[in-house]
């Protein structure tokens, strides 16, 4: 009888520390899905707000490379020749490059697409890596927006996502 109580109680205990435990995996879970959107959002409001040093700050460090490098070609191409490393000095600080080259960029892209008249929904979370599709209104098949945990912050794939849309036209 003694026994039975015994095991009775055990079975309690799992099940209850289950129920714990299992409640702060959802938790942990939902915590780094807020996360990603949250990185994906406030990129595309900097947008908005053309407020590029916070656009620079959600872009992945392969997105910050490609820009840096198209940049500096096409600098190169006018006779121009800035280091690298003031391109992207520039690009974070909101400099002169970087207005011109967001003005550009958002002559063409209107963030307000992705924020009001798109729906999101989470595809994958892994750890270092995550993709969010994006469906425009007007569209039949949805963006799949990259993401990637770098320094412990998620950081928008922009190039990686657009790039060979970027090209194909």
């Amino acid at each position: 009888m003694k026994t039975a109580k015994l095991i009775n109680l055990l079975i309690f205990i799992c099940f209850v520390y289950g129920l714990f435990f299992s409640s702060l995996l959802v938790y942990a879970e939902d915590s780094k899905i807020h996360n990603v959107l949250f990185s994906a959002e406030s990129l595309f409001k900097a947008m908005k707000e053309r407020n590029y040093t916070e656009v620079w700050k959600y872009l992945s460090a392969k997105s910050k490379s490609i820009i840096v490098d198209d940049v500096y070609r096409a600098a190169v191409k006018l006779g121009s020749k800035p280091s690298k490393k003031q391109l992207n000095d520039d690009f974070a600080s909101g400099g002169s490059t970087a207005r011109t080259y967001w003005d550009s960029y958002m002559n063409s892209f209107d963030p307000d697409m992705v924020l009001e008249h798109s729906t999101w929904k989470i595809n994958i979370v892994k750890k270092v890596y995550a993709e969010i599709n994006i469906l425009y209104i007007k569209s039949d098949k949805p963006a799949i927006l990259q993401l990637f945990k770098e320094d412990g912050m998620w950081k928008v794939g922009l190039e990686e996502t657009f790039r060979t849309r970027k090209w194909i036209y």
